[in-house]
């Protein structure tokens, strides 16, 4: 890899890409069109993440000037220690050199991931779905433009116009040195990606959140989380899946008839246990492959418990290591369900909705990672990175 650019070039560069989204914005809009024209038969997730509208454009500028106000994540000392022989020994961050993203549907990512990779000085492989195309093809060269304008090669930002066979032979044999790949998408993605790539991959898993509404649960808490954390946007990763509930809860049944009624109501199909065939509204399925699905749609699944032990179990056994929320007034009971469940974000009281880098507070992110290594959850700016030693010395010998 050719030296890394410096912050300043950087921090232009992404000002360029922000100013150049919002002058050429039409042109992306009308390339979304095109996309979205030849894909009328995408399912409603897919074609919530392919469409590229006023918000999506006004949130890929913000993302970039946030980006360019941050602090440069490369070169910050972690770990300093004075050997007694003299040596002075540092461990500082790195970048990790070049980075490939392989994505599905989302146009925003050609500008949000790219860019954060990109302030972590690495160079960038984008390879979007055929879906997303014309639009990416509309990023990429105002990517290219923006690094023209501040006299940076537009080898920094590369766009793989492969199909699946062509994907392939690339993952395993690139033409070129690539040190992380991180693939954005369903579970089929993220296995083809696993099975074929020669480097590390970071896994952005799949969803499957849980809700715990616990016997000490605020109900109308519990109703307001649940609506929110299923029907906010369907076809994001931390949207809910799956709602357990305590047996125990005062007033179960009209608690349930009620969830039932407002999920219908925000057109969702409930889906239940056995055990809560006999309620009206819910159909019930039995068997365990269920629990084990990411729905992205209009769709739950509720089942009960009766305890936060039997809740714990369900979870860890059944859920995608996302996002899981206890509903609950028992502060002790919320810290044991937090510290017991395996999952990148455990809540108390709130929708699952927030696992998101920009809203934890990260200022956007590059994926959220299943992995427990090096990262786990959502993967900003400050975690893009690896680490380096640096030794210096004056003759030393050992």
């Amino acid at each position: 890899m050719e030296s890394i650019l410096s912050i300043e070039q950087r921090n232009n560069v992404l000002l360029s890409m922000a100013r150049l989204v919002s002058d050429q914005q039409n042109d992306i809009l009308k390339a979304n069109e095109k996309d979205l024209k030849g894909n009328d038969q995408l399912d409603l997730a897919m074609y919530d993440r392919l469409k590229v509208d006023q918000e999506k454009i006004n949130g890929m500028v913000l993302s970039l000037e946030q980006l360019a106000a941050q602090k440069d994540p490369v070169g910050i000392e972690r770990f300093h220690f004075k050997h007694e022989n003299g040596l002075d020994i540092y461990n500082k961050t790195a970048s990790f050199g070049t980075i490939m993203i392989i994505y599905e549907s989302r146009p925003d990512v050609t500008i949000e991931a790219g860019g954060i990779a990109f302030k972590s000085g690495n160079k960038i492989l984008l390879k979007g779905g055929k879906e997303s195309l014309n639009s990416n093809l509309a990023i990429v060269d105002l990517w290219h433009k923006a690094l023209k304008e501040n006299k940076v090669s537009k080898d920094w930002v590369t766009y793989l116009n492969y199909d699946r066979e062509e994907t392939r032979a690339y993952l395993k044999q690139p033409k070129q040195k690539i040190d992380l790949i991180i693939p954005r998408g369903g579970e089929k993605l993220i296995a083809f990606v696993k099975q074929h790539a020669t480097c590390p991959v970071i896994v952005s898993g799949r969803g499957n959140n849980f809700v715990y509404v616990a016997k000490e649960a605020d109900q109308k808490k519990a109703m307001q989380i649940i609506l929110n954390a299923k029907t906010d946007k369907i076809s994001a990763c931390n949207a809910l899946d799956k709602v357990l509930i305590n047996k125990g809860l005062p007033g179960y049944n009209e608690f349930v008839t009620s969830l039932v009624e407002n999920l219908q109501e925000h057109k969702v199909q409930v889906l239940g246990a056995e055990t809560m065939k006999s309620l009206k509204g819910v159909e019930p399925v039995s068997g365990e492959e269920v629990w084990y699905e990411e729905f992205l749609d209009y769709k739950i699944m509720l089942g009960d418990v009766v305890s936060t032990e039997e809740a714990i179990r369900m979870i860890n056994k059944f859920g995608g290591g996302h996002s899981a929320s206890i509903i609950t007034e028992n502060n002790t009971e919320a810290h044991a369900f937090m510290s017991a469940v395996d999952a990148a974000a455990v809540y108390h009281n709130a929708s699952t909705r927030f696992t998101d880098g920009f809203q934890l507070g990260l200022g956007g992110e590059l994926a959220i990672s299943t992995d427990k290594l090096h990262q786990r959850g959502p993967i900003g700016l400050e975690h893009l990175v690896t680490n380096k030693w640096y030794i210096y010395g004056n003759g030393q010998i050992r």
